[in-house]
């Protein structure tokens, strides 16, 4: 791996400093870990852990029409998103497949940010510019001049607060504050996560990352917070069954497979996709996503294939792993609706031999509180 080929994040400096194991992420030189994933996860989970999630995509839409586009172009009703609401979103193709999963925030009446997963970004870009042709908007891709950190864990609001005068408590659950002071920067601030804790987001300007990175590093008491890299951040996500693009969401994969109906609002105003969407919610869908434990030693991976009880294939795994919290390896799967029910027995193609596995509840690890 060459350093100076990849693209780097305004933080790429304080990743070195904490000792950060660098990984090429997507054409991205990104921290996999800094002392140990296990170690950064179970911080997450008892204390709180600071991510750099710069590489994320931000696209602004404003003018007269930017509701409308928006609206059109994702599965959620984006019109009961209020000034300084955040909502979650698939962003499908006209036959139901997913383009991409996204965050919008809706900044003013006009005013929306759409911010999406980082390998995915100049297409979600160029698919929201084909779009948009039929509206009056504008629509820019400010990526390159936006720095995101995300603070998660029980501690996350106690040691923000030590670097900000923002009444924290008062940002509840999927809103956002704009114009933020933190650590003497200006700072967008929402509370959404992607770990199955609380926590918050920092929207900055690039060069103030570093700063905002080391105010919190400092804020903090010993152990208190640890950075975290993306070894942490995927088994964070993962024990909560939060989906990743290109394992429970893909082209070939439709949000209601997914889990994700809660989040396709079929009633609401036309968008893309819809028709399609309909149509495998009166048909019925042929597949869906699961979670089960393994009854037998092993870890499954993506793309393994799951077997029913007697050794036919009726699907795969799309992410799996040692759950720290649970100490249990455990993974998330598509397997034929009728084998959907907790309880059912499964098997596990792990590297040519077939393991036992039961269909569990989800999410495997759900916050107190």
């Amino acid at each position: 791996m060459d350093l100076d080929e990849l693209k780097k994040t305004p933080l790429f400096e304080c990743h070195q400093q904490y000792g950060g194991k660098i990984v090429d992420f997507g054409g991205w030189a990104l921290p996999v870990q800094y002392t140990g994933i296990i170690e950064e996860h179970v911080a997450v989970r008892e204390s709180a852990g600071l991510f750099d999630v710069s590489h994320m995509g931000e696209i602004r839409v404003c003018g007269p029409q930017a509701l409308d586009l928006v609206d059109y172009l994702l599965t959620n009703d984006v019109t009961r998103v209020s000034i300084d609401q955040v909502q979650y979103s698939p962003m499908c193709y006209p036959d139901g497949g997913v383009v991409d999963d996204l965050i919008t925030y809706r900044l003013d009446e006009d005013e929306f940010l759409l911010v999406v997963n980082a390998a995915n970004k100049d297409k979600d870009y160029e698919w929201i510019i084909d779009k948009a042709d039929d509206f009056d908007v504008t629509v820019t891709d400010e990526s390159d001049d936006t720095a995101l950190l995300a603070i998660q864990g029980p501690r996350a609001e106690d040691i923000l607060g030590r670097v900000t005068d923002e009444a924290l408590g008062d940002i509840k659950f999927f809103r956002l504050r704009t114009g933020a002071d933190v650590a003497g920067h200006e700072a967008m601030l929402s509370r959404t996560g992607y770990t199955g804790e609380d926590g918050f987001e920092v929207y900055c300007r690039p060069k103030a990352a570093p700063e905002i990175f080391a105010a919190l590093m400092d804020a903090a008491e010993e152990g208190e917070l640890v950075p975290a890299g993306l070894g942490a951040r995927d088994t964070l996500r993962f024990e909560a069954c939060l989906p990743l693009y290109g394992q429970e969401l893909a082209p070939d994969i439709n949000p209601l497979e997914a889990n994700l109906g809660f989040f396709v609002k079929l009633d609401a105003g036309d968008f893309v996709g819809r028709d399609a969407l309909r149509r495998v919610r009166d048909e019925g869908i042929e597949r869906k996503l699961v979670g089960f434990e393994m009854m037998d030693r092993g870890i499954p991976r993506t793309n393994y294939p799951i077997f029913d009880s007697e050794g036919r294939e009726v699907g795969h795994v799309s992410s799996g792993s040692h759950s720290p919290t649970l100490g249990k390896n455990v993974g998330l799967g598509f397997v034929r609706t009728d084998l959907a029910e907790e309880g059912t027995d499964l098997q596990i193609g792990v590297r040519n031999r077939k393991l036992d596995a039961v269909i569990v509840e989800t999410p495997f690890y759900s916050r107190k509180g």
